[in-house]
């Protein structure tokens, strides 16, 4: 079998390696955009997706003629490779471009992780549905979405972070990383929100001088672009690879929109979510995006579990405030570990994620 998958950022790039490990067979022929961990599952890497990772509308304007390129690029290197199946997972301005192209060639089109219509441009389903004949979703209420609003009957797999948690959970644990109780600053993956929030979250550190604040930083960014942050904060660690251990052994967490707040919650830390983004970006995004909230742990559970601080609120004495509750005030902690609960078993299906979607992928092509 011969597949071609495309994975636009960080998690999609773990998704797609451990959906590889469940529907691997020798033989199979894989070729991918994605990056190092869909490379170690057996896949020959076309493009990293550190190439690929524009955030916010003005950013994506100003990188428009590289995006073309590359979507370009990508047509001709499927046509080449002829796979049997184009998997697409999640990155949706580039990948339903690629899904409609992909239609007209006749190639069969399967969607992991959906795009979020339901909380903005709700109409690009009708033309998800004429060019995607397997959708795998993994937020519980995606289904019903479909079904109830579109008519279109798409398969819940559960959320694949569930899994990789677990995994974590059940290794032996890493070393201990400080003596002193440990808060995890979790700024996100690119440079643009990281220049924005990192400094607001560093600056709540010299509040809490009985902790110690590791900075989890993104694999694919040189040491040397967080140097000339840090350097202001002797006192404030930093770690690169070490996510998970790091979240482990935290006792509360600064946690940038997306998908590291259900990891956070996961792994069961109180957090506080933090997003300050492109002003330009921000202003257009409010106007379009129709949701609630922007952390996932508040969307799946429909109701305020973790604090947002959004743009302007996302300030010292703000951020300072919600951490000194989670960390101090008992009902809170106690309120916010008990919703996380809840929530792990909203999001566990029992069999695990990617081989529910595996199996799914195969039952499709036989």
């Amino acid at each position: 079998m011969k597949y071609y998958l495309i994975a636009g950022e960080a998690s999609g790039d773990l998704h797609g390696s451990n959906l590889l490990r469940a529907l691997k067979k020798p033989g199979d022929v894989i070729r991918a955009w994605g990056g190092d961990e869909m490379e170690a599952a057996g896949a020959t890497i076309v493009k990293h997706y550190r190439e690929l990772a524009f955030m916010g509308f003005a950013e994506v304007l100003m990188n428009l003629r590289t995006i073309l390129r590359n979507l370009t690029f990508c047509k001709k290197d499927i046509l080449a490779h002829k796979p049997d199946v184009l998997i697409l997972i999640d990155y949706p301005g580039f990948n339903l471009r690629i899904a409609r192209w992909a239609k007209t060639q006749g190639i069969k089109v399967i969607y992991y992780i959906s795009p979020q219509v339901w909380a903005w441009k709700e109409s690009r389903v009708k033309n998800m549905r004429k060019c995607i004949d397997l959708m795998l979703v993994i937020l519980p209420f995606e289904k019903k979405y479909f079904h109830d609003k579109w008519n279109w009957d798409v398969e819940y797999v559960g959320h694949p972070l569930v899994e990789v948690v677990n995994r974590h959970l059940a290794s032996t644990p890493a070393p201990a990383l400080s003596h002193k109780k440990i808060i995890a600053v979790l700024p996100g993956s690119r440079k643009q929100e990281i220049l924005k929030k990192l400094p607001v979250m560093l600056e709540v550190s010299k509040s809490f001088p009985d902790y110690q604040f590791i900075v989890a930083r993104a694999p694919g960014l040189e040491s040397s672009f967080y140097e000339s942050i840090l350097k202001e904060y002797p006192d404030v660690m930093a770690v690169t690879g070490k996510t998970y251990d790091l979240l482990r052994q935290s006792e509360a967490a600064l946690v940038t929109s997306g998908t590291a707040t259900l990891e956070t919650a996961l792994f069961g830390v109180p957090e506080v979510v933090c997003y300050k983004g492109n002003y330009i970006s921000y202003q257009i995004g409010k106007r379009v995006i129709k949701v609630k909230y922007i952390s996932l742990v508040n969307l799946i559970m429909d109701r305020p579990v973790v604090t947002e601080l959004i743009q302007n609120e996302m300030n010292v004495v703000n951020v300072k405030r919600e951490l000194d509750l989670i960390l101090n005030n008992k009902l809170r902690r106690e309120k916010m570990l008990e919703d996380f609960g809840v929530l792990r078993e909203m999001l566990q299906q029992g069999e695990e994620a990617s081989s529910k979607a595996a199996e799914l992928i195969e039952k499709s092509l036989a």
